[in-house]
Order: structure tokens, then sequence, then C-alpha cells
């Protein structure tokens, strides 16, 4: 299922799709946390995004998996990004899961101003703030891992 797209390794496919959905979902839910008045235009922009990155860090592991297991002689050039991606997938998890709680939190479901109290907030905001970033860093040190492990002494100098 996560092998190929047509004659295409999905792999190479949805990497494109994941390092830039990821940082614009992460700084879409931090814009959205931090800049009261945007809550009413981001809320579901930043849910959806939000709950987006789960499902594109999910296709993109898989699809890592499935393009090493048909070739084998990948596994050890791509080890060190493996285990970024796999590391990324939680963040992106623990992401999806925090987008929600501001999502209910901060805007509401009807997209009026909910009733949180200041230290929740406060809390909601943080945790935004901190997991996004730790979503943005990984996708680049993840992508850095792919990419030189694919292009590395491949291109002139």
């Amino acid at each position: 299922m996560f092998e190929r797209f047509g004659d295409l390794p999905l792999h190479v496919l949805v990497i494109h799709l994941t390092v830039v959905l990821l940082p614009v979902a992460a700084l879409t839910g931090i814009v959205f946390a931090l800049v009261p008045r945007w809550r009413g235009v981001l809320r579901w922009p930043a849910l959806i995004l939000g709950v987006g990155t789960v499902v594109c860090a999910f296709v993109a592991k898989e699809s890592g998996e499935a393009f090493v297991n048909a070739v084998p002689t990948l596994e050890k050039a791509v080890e060190l990004h493996a285990k970024r991606g796999d590391l990324l997938f939680w963040y992106c998890l623990i992401f999806a899961v925090v987008a929600v709680a501001a999502f209910l939190l901060l805007a509401g479901i009807k997209g009026d101003k909910a009733t949180t109290s200041r230290p929740l907030e406060l809390l909601t905001q943080a945790a935004v703030v901190v997991i996004g970033v730790l979503v943005i860093w990984q996708t680049i040190r993840t992508g850095d891992a792919g990419a030189k492990a694919v292009w590395q002494g491949q291109l002139p100098k």
C-alpha cells in the first residue's frame, strides 16, 4: 500500500509534502495560539493542519519503510534518517493532540472566546509553541539526514 504511486516510490513524493506541511502546520498553530485576534480565522486551518501532520508523517514513515524493504541495500545509509523520522512521527502525534486542545481551549467550538482560565491558556500556548518548534526542528533534522543519505558524494563540488 505504501510502496508506489504510479512508477515512483511513494516516499519520494510524500517527503516533499511533509517538509512543507509540517512547518506550515506548526507555524499556523503557533500564530493561532499566540495572536488572539487571528484565532477566528486560523482556528480551522490550525486544527486541520495540526491533525494533518500525523497523517503526513505516518505516510512518510510507512512509505520510507516500504522503500527500504524494496531496496534493502539502502538500510544502512538511511538508518539515521529512519530513526529521526520515527521520532518526528511521535512529535506530530503530540502536536495533533495539542492542536485539538488549543482549538477547544483557546477558540471554543463555535469560534467564540473559550472560557479558559489564564493559567490554562498560558499552558496551552506554551505547549503549542514548544511542540511546534520541536516539529519544525525535527522535520529539518530528518530531511537533512535523508538528503545526506541520498545525495552526499553525488553532487559535483
